[in-house]
């Protein structure tokens, strides 16, 4: 049985992607959307799938339900080259969704399911340490497996496996129990809100040098104006984004993701790994849902030469 390159952990569950006046009216009143699209979605999963589209071998560890959603989970995966192996079916809780309100801005309802149930059984511990890289996404919706995420890190990096963090939002508010989770990150992957609400420190350079201090580096998504790459407190690297017309932003950042960890195991430069990670997370702007317009590694290799780094030091 061949093992995977990178193992994702997280979640994996159906977006419903509604566009244009996608802002509900309270009081009955019936509002016409544009466009209304059930693509996959989930952190995890997008991420996973990024990484199949660039060529690298990538299993997913989540949940599903035993559904017409599961079903739909599972079978666009397996479609996206994604090894679902590891991909637990729970009969008992139904499977996660999203509803993604798509007007400029986004604003998503999920109903967490199978993400919330799902605990340490769907993590391999002997896969952990035999990838070379594990990804962990979307801890403040996974209450029963967050716990156990610093020890499945720090497992794989005894193993050998470099390792990453992507933590995405806390529909809490509360924003806890992450740090022992970043201090067995090589990389912390936020977006500015998140960085400085992990952080509690409004001035990125400043939230920066915390996640530092913790021992990862930090790269930061920066939508249409490309991303940061903290090295070090006093090396900062920028890339700006490619000119793409978007058609829909929702899984960008997963994306980016993917082109990042794609740079790590390819053995490419700090700067380099930020530009790869751009460049996927901008070309997966171009279709519908998170998944659609992901690159491949050609293209990415395209945009790379067209978008060189800019740096920043001290």
């Amino acid at each position: 049985m061949t093992r995977p390159d990178v193992l994702v952990v997280g979640d994996a569950n159906p977006d419903l992607l509604l566009t244009g006046d996608a802002v509900p009216r309270f009081g009955q009143a019936e509002t016409l959307v544009e466009s209304a699209d059930l693509v996959l979605g989930g952190s995890a999963a997008i991420v996973a799938c990024g990484l199949a589209r660039l060529g690298v071998p990538t299993a997913l560890a989540a949940t599903v339900g035993d559904d017409l959603y599961g079903e739909f989970v599972r079978g666009a995966l397996a479609d996206r080259g994604v090894d679902v192996r590891w991909l637990r079916t729970d009969a008992s809780v139904p499977t996660g969704l999203s509803v993604v309100l798509s007007v400029g801005d986004r604003a998503i309802l999920t109903h967490p399911g199978t993400i919330a149930t799902s605990g340490p059984e769907i993590v391999d511990d002997d896969l952990v340490t035999r990838v070379g890289h594990v990804h962990s996404a979307s801890c403040f919706l996974q209450p029963r497996l967050a716990p156990h995420l610093p020890r499945l890190l720090a497992a794989a990096r005894e193993g050998g496996a470099t390792t990453s963090v992507d933590t995405n939002w806390d529909p809490s508010g509360r924003w806890d129990g992450a740090l022992p989770l970043l201090e067995q990150a090589d990389v912390l992957m936020p977006n500015a809100q998140e960085l400085r609400a992990l952080t509690g420190r409004p001035d990125l350079d400043e939230a920066a040098r915390v996640a530092l201090g913790l021992g990862c580096r930090v790269a930061l998504k920066d939508g249409a104006d490309g991303g940061t790459l903290w090295d070090a407190p006093d090396v900062v690297r920028r890339v700006p984004a490619p000119a793409v017309t978007a058609v829909d932003t929702t899984g960008a950042g997963d994306s980016f993701d993917a082109g990042f960890i794609s740079g790590m195991l390819d053995g490419l430069s700090g700067e380099e790994c930020l530009t790869r990670a751009v460049r996927c997370g901008s070309l997966s702007t171009r279709g519908v849902g998170g998944t659609a317009a992901q690159p491949t590694l050609p293209e990415v290799r395209d945009g790379f030469r067209a978008a060189p780094p800019t740096w920043d030091n001290g």
